[in-house]
């Protein structure tokens, strides 16, 4: 124990009792994981938002990794809801995809990009005018993505200020605006 406060720095140690330490150790007293007893847990698992996640789409950690473009592979032909489904996953991944710990505020990639001072405006601005590119590319008239540039202005020229710009980008989320514009205006149209 001695040992391993002098090589880690610590000034004061708490003892515990060996009882208290629930794991497995093989014959040569290697550490082979802890081992948790108990029930299994009870009840559903709920997303950030509040939703139900099924236990069968959950993965073994980070290996199943991804998100949802619509069952499509996002980077081939898709249909005009698996485009928007793929604009949305974006957008909420540079504008709420982390909870702050401690508080409400959620934020994105977006607002870490931020941080980096002069060029992580440049690239988030630039992510945020491909989200504009794509919703042309989907038919958005021009007064809809004169709204979408707006509001990529707004945050690129409020965020380009070193500290009140970062805050004004994580509370203003002009990407997470854009996708509804587009949808407001997808949902207008008539379905044939």
């Amino acid at each position: 124990m001695t040992q391993l406060a002098y090589r880690s720095c610590v000034s004061h140690l708490m003892s515990m009792h060996d009882s208290d330490v629930k794991s497995r150790r093989t014959a040569r007293s290697g550490y082979t994981g802890a081992t948790f007893g108990g029930a299994q847990p009870r009840g559903p698992i709920i997303d950030q938002e509040g939703r139900e996640i099924p236990p069968e789409s959950l993965g073994q950690g980070f290996q199943d990794f991804r998100f949802d473009f619509g069952g499509a592979n996002p980077f081939g032909n898709l249909s005009r809801e698996q485009r928007l489904a793929r604009l949305d996953a974006l957008a909420r991944l540079l504008d709420i995809a982390f909870i702050l710990p401690g508080t409400n505020i959620r934020y994105g990639i977006d607002g870490i990009i931020g941080l980096i001072p002069v060029v992580g405006d440049i690239i988030a601005t630039a992510l945020s005018l491909w989200l504009v590119r794509e919703a042309r590319a989907l038919g958005a008239p021009w007064y809809v993505t004169a709204r979408m540039l707006g509001n990529v202005a707004i945050q690129g020229v409020v965020g380009s200020v070193p500290v009140a710009g970062d805050a004004f980008d994580v509370l203003f989320r002009a990407n997470i605006r854009n996708v509804r514009l587009l949808r407001r205006w997808i949902d207008r149209q008539p379905r044939y």
